[in-house]
């Protein structure tokens, strides 16, 4: 179904119209308009809604025409339709020489609007229309539950947002365990279930209420504990492409049990962090999910965050990369009193830290073209559910 938006200082003659199209169900009008929108307002509308084709009242044609002008100049590939109570041959010759050549004017023929429906769908096939879109959505996997991958969500979306002109997003999607608004201490009343719920009539006025903003930073945390809520993929999609058209940049905190949900929010990301530590038991799970995401080509997107690494550590960063058969892209230290420390205050870890400093090396190497990595391992180790029966840690095999 084609998206529509109507902008009509005319009342009467919009709502009509809007009634006719929820009538035929062959364009959805997703935003009524009452007057015309200034500069910042049409932005936050076309991201908002991305419509295909604009109904233009032209009871003020000047003011018309430079919307018309605004919205081809930013946003190639949208169609125009104008709309007015009376056809005169002086305004149909201006707004021909503007490049609008379809027009409607009451009583609304069901007939004509439906051949009209038809021609608009054709040129939006021929040429979609062109609206800004980020791909840098970026889901926080856990091998299991306590490995920390909230808390590098948190941070990592902290330090991208502290970026020059960066608008972010930090979404919580864990409906069991969900640790953001704890950890942030936020109090808002609107969570992630409610975003889900008016995905598919997101706007620009609507958002604004179910985000927690701090800062430069915008929060939709996932609420009290909701298990039995399932999100459709259909909702995942239309929240996603809201969030793409309105950030530059995504983080989305992940369970780590994969619900279908938590599948179709990997499959929207640009790059999966896998997170998990220096242990057997977290290394196994972690080994599991990315043979599991491999089976969903997902595997090309996994990058392996390795957290509350040791100088000492009995595991090193290099024997996980042999055991995963994936390159361990970042190590962050165990920094225990500085993470606590930032739990008390509901806030991120100092940046100036030491594991704050990791934190702002990651998000800066998102804005950078990720290097192909080396092919060292072309499939993994075989049993290691089963490990101490064949390998050992080091690298030699036991005798059997």
């Amino acid at each position: 179904m084609l998206r529509a938006i109507i902008v009509s200082p005319d009342k009467e003659l919009g709502g009509s119209l809007e009634d006719l199209f929820f009538e035929l169900g062959q364009i959805g009008v997703t935003r009524n308009l009452e007057r015309y929108p200034t500069a910042l307002e049409l932005t936050r509308v076309m991201r908002a809604h991305a419509p295909h084709v604009i109904f233009v009242g032209i009871a003020d044609l000047p003011k018309a025409m430079e919307l018309i002008r605004e919205v081809e100049a930013a946003y190639p590939g949208v169609q125009f339709v104008a709309i007015h109570r009376v056809c005169e041959q002086p305004v149909l010759l201006e707004l021909m020489r503007a490049g609008i050549r379809e027009f409607l004017a009451p009583p609304f023929i069901r007939q004509s609007v439906q051949e009209l429906s038809v021609r608009l769908r054709e040129g939006a096939e021929r040429k979609p229309p062109s609206v800004d879109s980020t791909d840098m959505v970026f889901a926080f996997l856990p091998s299991k539950a306590g490995v920390g991958a909230s808390t590098i969500a948190l941070n990592t979306a902290c330090a991208l947002s502290r970026a020059p002109k960066t608008s972010v997003l930090l979404a919580d999607f864990d409906l069991n365990c969900g640790m953001q608004r704890f950890m942030l201490r936020l109090d808002h009343a609107y969570s992630l279930v409610d975003a889900v719920e008016h995905a598919s009539n997101m706007d620009e006025n609507l958002w604004p209420q179910l985000v927690a903003s701090i800062d430069s930073l915008d929060v939709l945390h996932s609420g009290r504990m909701n298990p039995g809520f399932r999100a459709e993929p259909a909702q995942i999609r239309h929240l996603m492409e809201f969030v793409r058209r309105n950030y530059r940049a995504a983080c989305i905190d992940l369970s780590g049990n994969m619900e279908k949900y938590s599948i179709e929010v990997m499959h929207e990301s640009k790059r999966i962090f896998l997170v998990c530590t220096p242990e057997i038991p977290s290394l196994h799970l972690a080994r599991e999910k990315c043979t599991y995401l491999q089976s969903l080509d997902l595997g090309d997107r996994i990058s392996v965050l390795l957290n509350r690494t040791q100088r000492r550590s009995v595991i090193s960063p290099e024997q996980v990369e042999k055991l995963l058969g994936l390159p361990v892209h970042m190590s962050f230290p165990n920094d225990y009193v500085g993470v606590h420390k930032a739990l008390t205050e509901g806030r991120h870890v100092r940046p100036s830290c030491e594991l704050g400093k990791q934190f702002t090396k990651l998000a800066q190497s998102l804005f950078e073209k990720p290097e192909r990595p080396a092919d060292k391992q072309k499939r993994f180790v075989e049993y290691f559910s089963i490990l101490p029966a064949r390998y050992s840690l080091f690298g030699k095999k036991q005798a059997t």
